[in-house]
């Protein structure tokens, strides 16, 4: 496993009223839920980065208002026509 590092002024936290844990939390939630929605991870994928089950991190999705599915509706039909 690779880390990364990101540092921020202390005040941060208290301004934003976080530990560092939880700033951590969000940062990996934010960024699974970002490349999500721009289709650069699947679901488990993004759950495995946040941290989280499959279906907390669609829990997620949906809080975050991005839609937990991605296919389009032209591929839905495809795929159900296809049976």
């Amino acid at each position: 496993m690779t880390t990364v590092e990101v540092q921020f002024d202390t005040d941060i936290f208290s301004a934003l009223r976080r530990s560092p844990e939880e700033v951590a939390h969000d940062l990996r939630l934010g960024a699974a839920i970002h490349w999500y929605a721009l289709g650069l991870v699947s679901q488990g994928k993004g759950a495995e980065i946040a941290g989280l089950s499959r279906s907390e991190f669609i829990d997620a999705l949906s809080r975050s208002g991005v839609s937990p599915v991605q296919e389009s509706l032209e591929e839905i039909r495809e795929a159900l026509a296809r049976g």
